[in-house]
Order: structure tokens, then sequence, then C-alpha cells
């Protein structure tokens, strides 16, 4: 049998805390008219069985990129992929389509960002859910359609005998959504990723997709990548957060490190503009001030510093690595001026710094360049 065609064998489900995605060094290009776009600049990330990895950001931070690239559902033409991406052991960026479609559904599933544009119009959506049951475990029509059936039951959907036979057009919001997380979860995939799976739902149906997402990652063991632009949606959720601006993760670390200590700028003004209960009525929202950088022509040194209220002369002339204080636990962050929990005082770093980046005297304020 020629190679394209050979069935992919995978290991038994992990423990939760085995690894089990690994992106190392992903590139992701888009040839354009204007040029290229580089919307994923060299990231590199990992999630465990059974853990929940946030992906935060503003929109055109390439957040879905990211998630479509780790899928390898690019269109073929005028994209330029590299990098590793290895899933329980294969190099997702080497296999051919035919054993991606091994992957998509079995072991690896998307739940998309809308589900009206997502769902076909035009097919039932207990065909739409049996599609992958029947391509991935061969079941009958009849046992794949039970199947469908207790999966809508499952993802809390009323009367799922009779919904089975209904149309996209004929749920509500939150149902279709619902739908495409049975449809994600119909084979049992050890990793789920779920990008922006609230959009255009009101609080309190976000509250309940959110709830059963997390109650049925928990219930099947499965690892999850929930890509947001809401750092209050992972709070709760997420055991670790990655941070992305402009194509690259500017902070990483686990989630009560990094709310308790932030140290990137940029995942600071996030917190701020997260709206606040204890706000009195008529309290303005706090925004970010100017815009995210043109990724065909992107400005020199750090990307956000254009923006950044701390921001001095070298932020402008040199691109901070992703570096650590050498602090317990892995916190990561991309800037030469990090901040304190309290987001006005900079952070003395353990280890060495690189050359001609300063080192904080006043704990009070940023410090000035030196230079």
């Amino acid at each position: 049998m020629a190679r394209n065609q050979e069935r992919l064998t995978f290991p038994p489900l992990g423990q939760p805390g085995d690894p089990l995605l690994e992106v190392r060094d992903l590139h992701t290009s888009f040839r354009t008219t204007r040029g290229t776009v580089q919307a994923v600049d060299g990231v590199s990330l990992s999630v465990a069985s059974g853990r929940t990895l946030g992906v935060v950001g503003e929109s055109g931070s390439g957040k879905t990129v990211l998630s479509r690239s780790i899928m390898g559902l690019l269109p073929p033409r005028d994209v330029v992929r590299s990098g590793t991406v290895e899933f329980a052991g294969h190099d997702l960026t080497t296999l051919p389509p035919e054993q991606l479609r091994q992957v998509w559904g079995a072991e690896l599933s998307m739940i998309f960002q809308d589900p009206m544009t997502a769902l076909n119009p035009v097919k039932r959506i207990g065909v739409q859910i049996t599609e992958s049951i029947r391509l991935h475990q061969g079941l009958s029509k009849k046992d794949a359609m039970a199947s469908a059936v207790a999966l809508l039951h499952q993802v809390g959907i009323p009367s799922p005998e009779d919904r089975v036979r209904w149309y996209p057009f004929q749920l509500s919001g939150g149902m279709r959504q619902r739908v495409m997380i049975a449809i994600a979860l119909a084979c049992s995939p050890r990793l789920v990723m779920a990008d922006e799976p609230t959009t255009g739902l009101d609080v309190t149906i976000q509250a309940q997709i959110l709830d059963l997402l997390s109650s049925l990652q928990k219930e099947r063991n499965m690892a999850m990548i929930l890509v947001t632009h809401d750092l209050g949606v992972v709070a709760n959720r997420a055991d670790e957060i990655a941070v992305m601006y402009a194509g690259r993760i500017v902070e990483r670390a686990p989630t009560k490190k990094l709310f308790a200590n932030t140290h990137m700028p940029y995942t600071r003004a996030l917190m701020d503009s997260i709206p606040r209960l204890s706000d009195p009525s008529g309290t303005r929202l706090t925004a970010i001030g100017g815009r995210p950088p043109d990724l065909i022509n992107p400005p020199a040194g750090c990307r956000f510093a254009p923006r950044c209220s701390y921001a001095q002369d070298k932020c402008h002339q040199s691109e901070p690595p992703l570096r650590s204080t050498g602090e317990p636990g892995d916190h990561l962050f991309a800037c030469w001026y990090p901040l304190s929990g309290s987001a006005t005082v900079p952070v003395t770093l353990k280890e060495p710094p690189s050359a001609g980046s300063p080192t904080p005297s006043n704990p009070a304020t940023p410090p000035k360049d030196p230079s």
C-alpha cells in the first residue's frame, strides 16, 4: 500500500499531564498583491492530555490562523507554513491530505467560530453529525443516527430525537453552537480546538457553553485549546494562557501566575479592558489606544511599542526575546521593561539580561533607557 494510504497508529490515550501536542517555531505567511503577511511568526507551545491552553489576543493577532495552521486547514495556494506540529507522535506538517483526514475529527477536531457559516444550511443536523461517525467508526446509518441523538442529548439540546431532523436555520444561536460541539466530539478526539466558541451569544448562553465544554473535557480526559479575545473567558477555565500579538506569543504562563504577576504591558492592557461588575453604571470601557501593526511591514523593535505607554527608545529599536525571570514556574514574556503584578513596577531579572538590556534602578517607575 502506498505511504499516503497507510493507516496511522496512535498510542493509547495518555494520563492527564502527558505531552500530547508540541508546536515548535511555527510560521505561517500569506502571499498577497501587497506583499507577504506573516500571520504566525515563530510560535512555540505545548498542550498536555486533559489540560486546557487559552490563546488570547485582539482580532488580527493571529489566533485563528494559528489554530488552523496546527490543524492543517489552510488553503493550498499562496500559503507558506514551516515549523513542526507534533501531535500524538506524528508531525502533522509532513502528513499528506489522505492521512490528515484520518486525524481530523477522530483524533483532533475544531469548534469553529461561527456555527451559522460552519454548518451546511441544506443538510439536517443529524446528517452532519453522523458524517464523521460513519467515516471513522464505520457504523451503519441507523447506529450512527442513534449516536447523533445521544450526542445532542449530551450537549443539552432538548427533544434530540426530533431536533436531529432539523436544519441549522431552525435552531437558535446557542443550539447551533451546541451542534458544533456535538460534531467536534462525535468521535471522542484527544484534542479539541475551540475558536471563539461563544461569539455572538449572550452572556448567559456563553457561560452555559463554556461550562459544557469544561464538563465534557473532564469526562473524556480531552486536551483543549480555547481561542478567545477575552481574558475573562479563560481566567477560570485554562490551566495555562498564551497571549498573542501581531503573530507572536508575547507572554505565556500558568493562569494563576499570569493574573497574579503580569509582565507584558499588552497583557495588562487586555486585563484593563475587561468590564467589571464593581464599576459604577455608565463607566466608560478602557480601550487600547492605536491599532495593531501592518504585518506586511511590521515596525522595528517591539511590535507593541507604538501603542505602549511604557515604551522607551530601546523598544522601538530592538525586538525583545521571549524570556523568563528565572522564578519557579514557566512564565515567559517578551518585553525589555517588564511589569510586576501592579503594572507599574519593573521586574528585576534573575537571568543575566541580553546585551544592551537595561537594569531597573528605581522600583517605583519604569526605568529610563541608559542610552
